[in-house]
């Protein structure tokens, strides 16, 4: 295995937030006085920056997205962050991988402070060399933006020796866009067309088989 840096998306990766944000967004929406589907569409959210997928799916301009982030955020920083739990078995996936020396980075796209709150609400910060999430004005945000901050913090010369893991197309094109290999987990909210379009070079179901990539026996 030629990696020794991997670096780990957060929301649907190794967190699951889907109660959370969708319930923040559809606060939003209902704020905004715009028809809120069913849920299962709103998991669309999870993963991109909140500018880019109002805009995006809902031809927001500019001051409303503002106001709908602000409403998402209105529910979302008190009470949707805790609606959130670790998928089985992270933490001990996590151990396993530093001990058996992999460097550990956290690559977010949500807000840095945000970040910080849920590791440490699952007693995960402790696996991580680097925590690198977003700023609050989503001016500094992109995945690319973020792989490249976490490569940065662990002194990452050599590209061969990162990987990034995730489980959105997102992911994967911050891993291309800084020159490292990328792998797509399953169990989050992307899908294995959106990985293959997007370039992955490895995509998994479940610990298990990350297991066999990362700690082959």
């Amino acid at each position: 295995m030629p990696y020794s840096v991997l670096l780990f998306d957060l929301d649907g990766t190794l967190t699951d937030p889907g109660l959370g944000i969708t319930n923040a967004v559809m606060h939003a929406l209902t704020e905004l006085n715009i028809p809120v589907p069913p849920r299962e569409e709103l998991y669309r959210f999870i993963g991109p920056p909140l500018h880019t997928s109002f805009q995006t799916w809902y031809g927001l301009s500019r001051e409303e997205t503002d106001r709908a982030i602000t409403s998402f955020r209105a529910y979302y920083n008190p009470i949707g962050v805790y609606e959130n739990a670790p998928y089985p078995g992270v933490a001990e996936f996590l151990a396993d991988l530093k001990a058996a020396g992999y460097t550990l980075a956290l690559a977010s796209s949500k807000p840095q402070h945000l970040v910080e709150q849920v590791l440490e609400m699952f007693h995960l910060t402790e696996y991580f060399s680097a925590i690198c999430g977003g700023s609050l004005d989503e001016r500094h945000c992109a995945k690319p933006l973020i792989v490249a901050d976490a490569l940065a913090a662990c002194g990452v010369t050599d590209r061969v020796s990162a990987l990034m893991i995730g489980d959105r197309k997102h992911d994967i094109e911050g891993a291309r866009a800084n020159g490292i290999a990328a792998m797509g987990v399953l169990y989050g909210y992307g899908s294995r067309e959106e990985f293959l379009q997007a370039g992955a070079d490895y995509i998994c179901g479940d610990f298990e088989e990350m297991r066999r990539i990362l700690l082959p026996k």
